[in-house]
């Protein structure tokens, strides 16, 4: 699948590229050296968002709608199971690669973005991880086509940040595990066809005595509520799971009873580098934009774009959006080189999405009153950004994580 990817992107150099593609293309690759692979794979995901999710995108916000068919295009492209091993019908790429694809794909379409993030991240993640073999079979290859994908159940509506005070309970009755609670804030819910679900089996050992498992969607005793009505990433399905005496099959434990914290925590760690690079692509659509309409809007008789103050906003803007990439992969290549990440995730994160809405707020500014209106994508990327400095940690969360982490780190 990794070879049916790269396939695509020999071609995708000679075609005409928009003025915020060349420029990215340049900023991109006078930053770090990329390996010609990922070379190859950046031009191939640019290439299909400029074709597919560009012109497109408005509608989908407008239209709250699911991207069905450039899902599954994505999943014919391999771009839904990018690290996962071509044995399981993945792309068999490493996170640097996924990185890179998620901040293009989301450069055109943010919704789209955040739907392959949590495939990869969130819901295939801990199934390669944690999974025995008979569960990565019968749960990762049937997602990775874009016919299927899946979703994460860890939040609540009472506990918030505090991942480790889950009120769904899970109990074993015979051959059979019966959920009952409700999980908040799904991303995918209402598209998904399976999910990792947290819940409780032993209150007496507190975080430790969380668990996760497998669950079919749909399936008896589950239940969706309502779809979220949303600031942004509007595309992409956001309910509660609401679980009544809803069983699941023994085998549906993943990994071991009580490990579910800690699936949940590694988790979260590489979500977090997903989640970063979807705030990358969104902060360079709105540079883009911003750039763009900067070049071509004149003011006392020229562009706007040779005005300090407006060259000053630019300069900000770049300086964070490539700071923030810088550490977006450096994280990801600690993860591909299997060593510590948690403290540079975390910052990724806080710095792409802190960034992402900042820049958003600028691109905005420099626009004036065409940056308040539907016609042009920026108030689209404004409304995108809000949302990546809350969901997958929130800032706050971010700061707290660096902290302890650089503590350990002084302390020995």
């Amino acid at each position: 699948m990794a070879a049916t990817l790269l396939a695509r992107g020999g071609g995708a150099a000679a075609r005409a590229l928009t003025f915020g593609c060349l420029r990215q293309l340049h900023t991109v690759y006078q930053t770090v050296e990329l390996p010609e692979t990922h070379q190859m794979l950046c031009q191939t995901c640019r290439d299909f968002a400029e074709k597919e999710l560009v012109p497109i995108a408005a509608q989908l916000d407008k239209e709250h709608r699911f991207p069905a068919e450039q899902v599954k295009k994505m999943g014919a492209l391999g771009l839904l199971a990018m690290d996962v091993p071509e044995e399981y019908k993945g792309a068999g790429l490493d996170y640097l690669a996924y990185s890179i694809a998620v901040e293009e794909i989301s450069r055109g379409c943010a919704s789209t973005g955040v739907i392959m993030s949590v495939n990869n991240s969130l819901y295939l993640g801990p199934i390669l991880k944690f999974g025995s073999e008979e569960q990565k079979h019968q749960w990762i290859a049937p997602f990775t086509s874009g016919d299927k994908i899946g979703c994460f159940a860890l939040s609540e509506p009472g506990n918030g940040s505090d991942a480790g005070a889950a009120s769904t309970v899970a109990r074993l009755d015979g051959n059979e595990w019966v959920l009952n609670g409700t999980k908040a804030w799904i991303t995918n819910a209402w598209d998904a066809s399976a999910v990792v679900v947290f819940a409780t089996t032993d209150k007496s050992q507190k975080h430790k005595g969380i668990s996760a498992f497998l669950v079919p969607m749909p399936t008896p005793g589950l239940s969706l509520g309502k779809k979220e009505e949303k600031l942004g990433i509007r595309a992409s399905s956001t309910a509660n799971l609401i679980f009544e005496d809803c069983r699941i099959p023994k085998a549906n434990l993943l990994g071991q009873q009580g490990m579910g914290f800690k699936i949940a925590m590694q988790t979260l760690d590489s979500g977090r580098i997903g989640i970063a690079s979807q705030a990358l692509g969104i902060a360079q659509g709105a540079l883009d934009c911003a750039v763009d309409y900067a070049e071509k809007r004149l003011a006392f008789g020229s562009p706007i774009s040779k005005l300090q103050a407006i060259q000053f906003k630019l300069a900000d803007m770049a300086l964070a959006l490539e700071g923030a990439r810088l550490l977006t992969w450096r994280a990801a290549m600690l993860k591909d080189n299997g060593k510590p990440y948690t403290k540079e995730a975390a910052m990724a994160k806080l710095a792409a999405s802190e960034a992402a809405t900042a820049i958003s707020h600028q691109a905005i500014q420099i626009l004036g009153g065409m940056g308040y209106v539907t016609e042009m994508p920026a108030e689209r990327h404004y409304r995108d950004a809000r949302i990546t400095e809350i969901y997958e940690g929130t800032s706050e969360i971010q700061r707290l994580v660096i902290a302890g982490q650089l503590l350990k780190e002084y302390r020995g």
